[in-house]
């Protein structure tokens, strides 16, 4: 009897030490898939009645986005080749790069009707890869933040240091190619002031730029850049620069300028003192002057309302169709003489 009790218990040890090196999950709920969950059933009308929701509210939607589109009013005017002197349309790189060559360009502007003000003015660029990885890469977050990382620009190359050594703030690609074309606006000839207050990021200004960094050695090497910037003032009241450093993710993009803060009326003429300095001409990318009104969508972009007409359209179509089946070929709601090895069980098997 003791033996065989000996032997039962060590039968007994062993199994322990079988299910607690044993991989199998312990059971719980959870992972048996056990908790109450919602499971719907599709019925045919469930999915007709959700594809005629979603088209009964997309559609409005869609709608009411391209009325609030359709009602921005916006001005385009490529300017890059027509402010190029006729003896230099051949050579337009040599005019851009030239010290003694008058890049003041006159251009005229018709408004196609009325203009509320506020109204945004915009540069455009076509063809420039701001997303381009040694491009993005070259600047210096923390020299743009403190001064205490003024001499921090081993991201920058190639515009990190003067020939001297000397750490150039702000550094990098990104700051040394800063826009740099101006524009003066007139209508009968009265001036129009642009307003270049607030057209950056509130969070670029107060967490991104230091009210202490200010500019040194910028744009000071022999191959100039771009634009310049006032060494008297914190990088954090320089709006250009910042509106510049938010590098943008597509090929054509456009930044904001400032704002006319008149109403432009309709059929109007503005004159327009462009100094045409940027050079797009080597790569050859587009310029473009952009004035814009806005709504309550932002500005002018059917993509939204398209969109959302689309998708609300498919939906209503989808329905009909799916409620037109389901009156003229109904079937019983999940009758296994559908499935596949039911309808032909021979091949299925064989």
């Amino acid at each position: 009897m003791a033996s065989n009790g000996a032997t039962s218990s060590g039968r007994g040890d062993n199994a322990s030490i079988t299910k607690r090196n044993s991989k199998k999950p312990q059971y719980s709920k959870f992972s048996q898939q056990e908790i109450p969950a919602c499971k719907p059933i599709l019925t045919p009308r469930l999915v007709i009645m959700t594809f005629i929701i979603i088209g009964v509210v997309f559609i409005p939607i869609g709608l009411v986005s391209l009325f609030a589109s359709e009602h921005v009013v916006e001005i385009v005017d490529r300017y890059d080749k027509d402010c190029i002197p006729e003896k230099y349309s051949n050579d337009m790189v040599a005019f851009i790069r030239s010290i003694k060559t008058n890049k003041t360009c006159l251009r005229t502007l018709t408004v196609p009707k009325l203009m509320k003000s506020p109204v945004y003015v915009y540069y455009q660029l076509d063809n420039f890869y701001q997303n381009h990885r040694r491009y993005v890469k070259s600047r210096s977050d923390k020299q743009l933040r403190s001064k205490a990382f003024a001499s921090e620009t081993s991201t920058c190359s190639p515009e990190a240091t003067t020939a001297n050594g000397s750490a150039i703030v702000p550094c990098g690609l990104v700051a040394w190619s800063l826009f740099n074309d101006t524009y003066g606006f007139s209508v009968k000839n009265k001036a129009l002031e642009v307003n270049k207050k607030n057209i950056a990021w509130k969070s670029d200004q107060d967490y991104k730029f230091g009210s202490d960094v200010f500019p040194k050695n910028f744009q000071s090497g022999g191959l100039i850049g771009g634009a310049k910037l006032n060494s008297s003032k914190p990088l954090s009241e320089q709006e250009d620069l910042i509106v510049w450093m938010r590098t943008a993710a597509l090929p054509t993009f456009r930044k904001l300028y400032g704002k006319l803060e008149v109403d432009l009326e309709a059929h109007e003429k503005i004159t327009v003192l462009i100094q045409n300095n940027y050079n797009t001409y080597g790569f050859e990318g587009k310029k473009k002057l952009v004035l814009s009104t806005t709504s309550w969508i932002g500005g002018k972009n059917g993509f939204l309302g398209i969109a959302y007409l689309t998708v609300g359209g498919v939906c209503l179509f989808l329905a009909i169709n799916f409620a037109l089946v389901y009156v003229f070929q109904p079937r019983p709601l999940g009758d296994p003489s559908f499935l596949s090895w039911n309808r032909n069980p021979a091949g299925y098997f064989n």
